[in-house]
């Protein structure tokens, strides 16, 4: 048994089966899955995994150092780059946030160290029976935006943190009949 969302689709259940839910405390990654919930605003999480190799390549595999010192030329490249999202505000967010990131990667001594303050440093364990039961943002995913905002990061409504919440780990929302969900509660 699995949770349903995933569907037939092989992608997709490779994401669910592997990556969805299991706690994430690299900083690149946390930052790359942060950019990309961003960039999913208003489209299908499918729609940027099909698109997540793209992005990797025009985004330097999100490395933060990089992207905080894209200019105009690199906005333009990326603009016009068929395999991402081509969104000015989107594309301008990921340089923004960069920059944000490294300045509280640096007050934290790492974003790792940061982000997950709002879950008590541990994953929340949740046990849901039936997808309608998940809420789409939570006490924990509004105090998240709130800060986010304050630091200078955009596209982190508080929809969007309990999207990167779950994806990173720091919600366990497999459902409880999920083979996923016992294996994630046991992940550190």
């Amino acid at each position: 048994m699995r949770c349903s969302w995933p569907g037939e689709d092989e992608l997709y259940l490779e994401y669910h089966d592997i990556e969805w839910g299991a706690p994430l405390h690299d900083n690149r990654r946390l930052f790359e899955m942060l950019i990309l919930e961003g960039a999913q605003a208003g489209l299908s999480w499918i729609t940027i995994l099909r698109k997540r190799a793209a992005y990797r390549i025009a985004f330097d595999n999100f490395q933060p150092e990089k992207i905080a010192k894209y200019g105009d030329k690199k906005v333009a490249a990326l603009l016009a780059n068929a395999g991402i999202i081509r969104n000015r505000s989107k594309i301008n967010a990921a340089i923004g946030n960069a920059q944000a990131f490294l300045a509280t990667k640096e007050e934290f001594g790492s974003f790792d160290k940061y982000i997950w303050q709002f879950t008590g440093d541990k994953p929340l364990v949740n046990k849901w029976k039936r997808g309608g039961q998940i809420p789409a943002e939570t006490k924990e995913s509004q105090s998240m935006s709130k800060d986010l905002k304050k630091r200078g990061f955009r596209f982190v409504g508080p929809t969007i943190c309990y999207a990167f919440m779950q994806a990173t780990g720091m919600v366990n929302d497999h459902l409880v009949d999920c083979f996923r969900y016992e294996q994630t509660r046991r992940l550190k």
